[in-house]
């Protein structure tokens, strides 16, 4: 293996630094992935359900607010 193929992780906290390199490198990256994936997924899937649910609240209460309107106007005493 070449040394520009090898996959290295180098993470440095509280001045101590370590390296991950080789398979644990990939398995760490694939699970970081992942992760990422599955938190993207979750905001889409919220999005999704917060355009759906209003986009029906919306569809029902326009023509609700309509029909209550006329009504009104239909119903209303002339002085």
């Amino acid at each position: 293996m070449t040394e520009a193929s090898r996959r290295v992780i180098v993470i440095t906290r509280n001045g101590k630094t370590t390296v991950i390199s080789g398979w644990r490198a990939w398995v760490l990256g694939a699970g970081v992935l992942l992760g990422a994936w599955c938190a993207l997924a979750l905001i889409v899937f919220l999005l999704v359900g917060v355009a759906i649910t209003v986009g029906v609240v919306l569809l029902l209460l326009i023509p609700a607010l309509a029909i209550a309107a006329l009504l009104g106007l239909l119903m209303r005493r002339e002085p």
